[in-house]
């Protein structure tokens, strides 16, 4: 088996006495698509901020293709190839996709874009945004403001600046969230397209997009992993269905 891109090495992290995360470890491998899952209060926020670089662990380690990247920040996280999403938009929504997914290919490439012309630094730059906007198929009302964009627009802009900083691997943290069945169908055919360019830790509520999408699951309860597995696992699992699903299905 091929080595993990990200691993999470028995993290702990503790508010006062409230322990929210309870020495969790996952890994995710290349091709894959690996869901975290768990109900409200299960600590999946604070454990992906702890991945993500905003919250640091008290205990444990994150290793992104073997480089210990838990005492870095959020931009050396980036440079490396921790590519994020957000669970709340962070676009400028007075801008234009286009415009948007463009600052991502800059952030990325820091100030090459200066050695060259500047028309021709406009043309590379508007390129490699047109490409991350097509992957993330998102390739109409590329100069409308994103604010005049549907929700699923936006969140289609959101994974194109996301692949724009050309990641290692994706943390995405409920893209699907606020979508109707149309939209959850088309974000959830672009991500599955994209496990083959980069690996994905999907943080997600909807269960049907969840058991279509991954190849494995981790289940989060009280900030403690209760269960890692395939879909089949994870479905026929009593623990699993006594702590989480079946009080959805109920």
């Amino acid at each position: 088996m091929a080595d993990p891109v990200l691993s999470v090495e028995a993290l702990e992290k503790s508010f006062g006495a409230l322990t929210v995360t309870d020495r969790v470890s996952l890994d995710l491998f290349p091709g894959e698509i690996h869901a975290l899952i768990g109900p409200n209060g299960a600590g999946k926020t604070t454990l992906v901020s702890q991945i993500a670089g905003t919250l640091a662990p008290d205990e444990g380690r994150i290793l992104l293709d073997g480089e210990d990247i838990t005492g870095l920040s959020i931009p050396q996280r980036a440079r490396r190839g921790l590519g994020r999403s957000f669970q709340i938009s962070a676009l400028a929504m007075e801008i234009s996709a286009l415009a948007n997914v463009r600052m991502s290919v800059q952030a990325r490439h820091g100030g090459s874009f200066g050695m060259i012309r500047p028309v021709a630094a406009d043309t590379a730059l508007r390129a490699a945004a047109l490409a991350a906007l097509n992957r993330a198929g998102q390739s109409d009302q590329l100069e409308d403001p994103v604010a005049n964009l549907s929700h699923g627009a936006r969140r289609r802009v959101e994974l194109a600046c996301a692949m724009a900083s050309a990641p290692r691997c994706l943390l995405l943290d409920e893209p699907m969230a606020g979508l109707g069945p149309d939209g959850t169908q088309a974000v959830g055919d672009v991500l599955d397209s994209l496990r083959r360019e980069v690996p994905i830790l999907l943080i997600e509520h909807d269960m049907s997009a969840v058991f279509r999408l991954a190849d494995r699951i981790t289940v989060l309860v009280g900030g403690r992993v209760i269960a890692t597995g395939s879909t089949e696992e994870i479905r026929a699992d009593p623990a699993v269905q006594a702590a989480y699903l079946g009080t959805m299905d109920a």
